[in-house]
């Protein structure tokens, strides 16, 4: 999700309740100002700077311009292992050192043969020479074609720091130029962002949820489903806190004491079923929905839902029953004994489980890549059903969460506001150079999953939310902060769609492969050398951090401030992009912008000098809060966003759209492919799960050569199987294999774990790609589980990404590996292909 809409979910969490988290006797001496915080810690940092990370805040001790040591922020009792691959990020031989052009594109320009993206040979050029070729190259796209031809891409996880935002920099810059193609969505929740709307009035997916202290007091049965707390709770998309790992620990005592059962829904043991040690349900990959209508099935059957509840709070109950009582659609009554040889959970079990979330105050929390599959609309959907057929949405431990694995979401907001960030859009009453709004038929927003068809079927129609969307044939694509070869599916498809683009430009620090597969690479700096300010808590609005420049800008890096305002130059509109204000002007004023709000409500902040000294501002706890609790106190004051205001079980809407794949009611549609037993599973039968990483995030910090070293397997990314299916095929644990299915082949580290079931296997997504050349079908050296990933729509109503349905097979790798290709540097050249002297400066 771009920067501007993730911001405005956060900053809409401001108006609500909060509770701490830190251990009480902490918080009893917090104060609002950091010179009454608890300072006797921070002595013990002085002279060290100040910083922030998705992964968390920290202190860093410099010397000579050199990062020595860091150490977690003094209030972050749950730091977590992915700082430790900070330092690596700052000296990772991948550091894009300098401006750098694709050797044929350097030579014939916007003609260049396509085929040989990927080569990995770059010419060197000056700061100057590549901002020329950034300008003309959009000047000729601007003038040669027109807005449609322009594909601006910034959706992914920026790094953190308000004023340093690198996608608002660039969507500024290249916005005062011209108009360009934008997109909608992002690949974490595609399915649920816009199911969600229509069932409950908000995406959810980004929505604050019930408190933890109030799930601990009050809720009798936690569902887990899909989702693994402790593993993804490490980051967080402003400076993370880690505070919600106070209340894992909480839960763990309370689930060993027996106060609270807390049951696992999921095909693998995940990280947190095996803390807290709770309970596991076993289902097969991608059959919840089956699971959810014969739990739904029973609860009716036994009369066991609450009709009061939806009849007050829902509509559409009656139009969803008969499917489940096999009256229409498939003419099958979705009993537990249908469900079964689907889903694998048999039939006394499915019955058991449903009068056990009936008879307890049930909390069910869903995580996201249960969404990221063919049809992921239908699970959060039927999800939601099961949570009103429950009667319990809006009571203190009950109802339906879709977030709480995120950003320490049920962490209550101290009602503080944040800081603002760099302003994405023109200035009021400003107009771009090109001010050009024919698209020529082409629409101007697409389906972000949907960027690598618009290029292998220019022109082709199709259905997204109820419109029609002509995708267009852009020629050119613009991308900062996001590693397009990280986040989208199927890589050979993607270079074959990469053949028919005319020019990429990349601004990165690392030599990710989306810079190898660009023609124009700038040189970012990273957050840690420069200077910003960050919000200490997404959710939580815990503070404010400082982020000092730790040191200068490595090589000929830039911040993305000093990198487009030099761009705007080239059409003198440098001073509307900057307002005329330096780095430390805008850190400034977005801080006591924020210091006036706060006075408003009562939090009252230092001054700059003093915070910027000090490097932080905290703010104390506020209370306890229920999701949906005032729209069950008043459905109709308090209505939901919905088009009725209520709980839509039907959608009146969406059937409206007529969508074979996304119907007016959830239902059970098989997959493209499934494993134990579904389509293409004799052929490949291993189900790939590419969830979130455990030891990154996303292809953040992959590069850092010290943090890799306590994961990988033979220098490769791990591939985690289990014991029956490595037996099977003589495949031992360190062992080098091969992963492949029809779409692509890749090497990984074999680790044999009993966390997984036969016929389940798990590549965690963000190992960067490094296949063993540009050519279709190449095998990738270092496991990048989206080399063989399905790139197909969830459905016409989100066109989200579906990763995770996917089946390979797996083979012991006979024979000499090849190198990983994945990290370091280009291999320059000089404008006439030969090697560059090694000892430039």
């Amino acid at each position: 999700m771009n920067n501007v809409s993730r911001r405005g979910f956060l900053t809409g969490m401001v108006g609500l309740g909060a509770t701490a988290v830190l251990p009480s006797a902490l918080i009893n001496t917090l104060m609002v100002t950091p010179a009454k915080a608890n300072t006797a810690a921070a002595q013990d940092f002085k002279g060290w700077k100040m910083s922030g990370a998705h992964w968390g805040a920290f202190r860093a001790r410099v010397e000579a311009d050199r990062v020595m040591e860091i150490r977690p922020f003094e209030f972050d009792k749950h730091p977590s292992d992915i700082l430790k691959g900070t330092m690596g990020v700052i000296y990772s031989p991948s550091r894009v050192r300098y401006p750098m052009v694709r050797l044929d594109w350097f030579k014939n320009r916007h003609r260049s043969n396509t085929a040989e993206r990927g080569d990995n040979r770059f010419v060197r050029v000056s700061w100057d020479e590549a901002l020329d070729l950034v300008y003309d190259e959009l000047e000729r796209i601007q003038n040669t074609y027109g807005p449609w031809a322009l594909h601006t891409a910034n959706v992914g996880w920026r790094s953190v720091g308000q004023m340093h935002s690198c996608g608002n920099h660039m969507l500024r810059a290249v916005g005062m130029h011209g108009r360009s193609v934008g997109t909608a969505g992002d690949y974490s929740t595609g399915a649920g962002q816009m199911i969600l709307p229509y069932i409950l009035g908000s995406t959810e997916v980004y929505s604050q949820g019930t408190s933890w202290d109030i799930i601990l007091k009050e809720s009798n049965v936690i569902v887990l489903w899909a989702t693994d707390l402790n593993k993804n709770l490490q980051v967080g998309w402003n400076t993370e806190t880690h505070e919600a790992y106070a209340y894992l620990e909480q839960l763990k005592d309370k689930v060993a004491n027996k106060e609270i059962q807390v049951i696992s829904i999921d095909p693998v043991k995940s990280k947190t079923q095996n803390y807290l040690d709770c309970d596991h349900q076993y289902v097969n990959p991608m059959t919840d929905v089956a699971l959810m209508l014969a739990l739904a099935h029973t609860l009716w059957k036994e009369d066991l839902y609450d009709k009061k509840f939806l009849d007050l709070y829902t509509l559409g109950f009656d139009d969803f029953l008969p499917y489940l009582k096999g009256e229409n659609e498939d003419m099958v009554e979705k009993t537990p004994e249908w469900a079964a040889p689907i889903c694998g959970v048999s039939a006394d079990r499915i019955r058991e489980l449903a009068r056990l979330f009936a008879k307890n105050r049930t909390q069910i929390i869903f995580g996201w890549a249960i969404q990221r599959q063919q049809h992921g609309e239908q699970p959060y959907w039927m999800g939601a059903i099961l949570a009103a057929m429950l009667g319990q949405i809006g009571l203190p431990g009950g109802g339906v969460s879709y977030s709480h694995h995120y950003s320490s979401v049920g962490v209550s907001s101290s009602g503080a506001s944040m800081p603002g960030a760099f302003p994405l859009n023109l200035d009021t009453g400003r107009t771009p150079k090109h001010d050009n709004t024919n698209y020529d038929g082409y629409s101007s927003v697409i389906p972000v999953a949907r960027a690598v068809d618009a290029l292998l079927e220019p022109g082709k129609e199709i259905d997204f939310n109820g419109h029609k969307v002509k995708l267009p044939p852009y020629k050119m694509g613009i991308f900062t902060g996001s590693n397009q070869w990280h986040r989208h599916q199927d890589r050979n498809r993607m270079k074959l769609a990469y053949r028919n683009i005319e020019t990429v430009v990349a601004v990165d620090y690392n030599w990710t492969a989306t810079c190898r597969f660009a023609d124009i690479v700038l040189p970012a700096c990273t957050p840690f050398e420069r200077n910003d300010i960050d919000a200490y808590g997404s959710y939580s609005n815990r503070g404010v951090i400082a982020m000092h420049k730790l040191v200068d800008p490595l090589y000929h890096s830039r911040s993305d401030f000093d990198i487009w305002r030099e761009f705007c130059k080239r059409f003198k509109r440098d001073i509307e992009y900057s307002r005329g204000m330096t780095e430390m002007q805008w850190v400034e004023q977005l801080y006591n912008d924020c210091r006036i709000d706060n006075a408003k409500k009562d939090f009252p902040m230092p001054t700059f000098e003093e915070f910027w000294d000090i490097g932080y501002v905290l703010f104390p706890e506020g209370k306890p809060w229920v999701r949906h609790a005032d729209f069950r106190e008043d459905p109709e004051v308090n209505a939901l966003g919905t088009p009725s205001g209520f709980i839509e079980i039907f959608s009146r809407k969406i059937a409206r759209y007529g969508y074979d794949d996304c119907k007016g009611h959830p239902i059970w549609m098989e997959k493209a492919e499934r494993s134990h037993g579904g389509p293409n599973s004799d052929k490949y039968p291993l189900w790939l799960q590419s969830c979130h990483p455990n030891e990154r995030l996303h292809s953040q910090t992959c590069e850092s050569e010290e943090r890799r070293a306590e994961y990988t397997v033979q220098g490769r990314e791990p591939v985690y199987i289990g014991p029956v299916d490595a037996e099977r095929r003589g495949i031992k644990h360190g062992d080098l294999v091969r992963v492949y299915n029809d779409r692509g082949q890749l090497l990984a580290g074999a680790v044999v774990s009993d966390n997984y079931p036969e016929g389940i296997i798990r590549i965690e997504e963000g190992a960067w790609y490094g296949p063993v050349g540009p050519e279709i079908g190449s095998l990738d050296t270092y496991g990048d589980p989206n080399t063989l990933t399905l790139d197909v729509g969830t459905s016409k109503l989100a066109q989200g990404p579906s990763a995770n349905t996917c089946l390979v097979e797996i083979e012991k790798f006979e024979g000499v590996a090849p190198p990983v290709t994945s990290f370091g540097g280009p291999n320059e050249v000089l404008p006439d292909g030969s090697p560059a002297p090694k000892d430039r400066a």
